[in-house]
């Protein structure tokens, strides 16, 4: 009998611990997002101006490779796709398999990073 109520308690604070850890995961944070951006994009990209990537403020909503400041690969100039949720994460997963031949190497293979991301490149608008 105790050690029924016992399994019991453990299965429900199980599931209790699973739930809150799925809501809490659901929902993409633009603040870990900026943390992430600083530590994970910031060495080829910056907000405004031009590094090895091109300025990505603003970029959400934007059709790809339209910054005349910056010279993107032929590839990317003849893709015909715009900035959005689905188009970055596939894009930040893996880069080639929507635009093979771009020059961009990295991959980001946790969902919940990229989805923060996201959220950090959709909340900041044009300057």
């Amino acid at each position: 009998m105790m050690r029924r109520t016992i399994w019991k308690l453990v299965t429900a604070a199980m599931a209790l611990a699973f739930a809150l850890a799925g809501a809490s995961a659901s929902k993409p944070d633009a603040d870990v997002g900026r943390a992430l951006f600083e530590r994970r994009c910031t060495g080829c990209h910056a907000l405004d101006g031009l590094k090895a990537g091109p300025p990505l403020r603003g970029v959400f909503g934007k059709p790809v490779a339209r910054n005349p400041r910056y010279p993107y690969s032929d590839a990317l100039k003849n893709a015909r796709f715009s900035w959005d949720e689905a188009t970055l994460d596939r894009w930040l997963t893996d880069p080639d398999a929507i635009v093979p031949g771009n020059d961009m190497s990295f991959r980001l293979d946790n969902s919940a990073e990229r989805a923060d991301i996201i959220a950090y490149l959709k909340q900041l608008g044009d300057k």
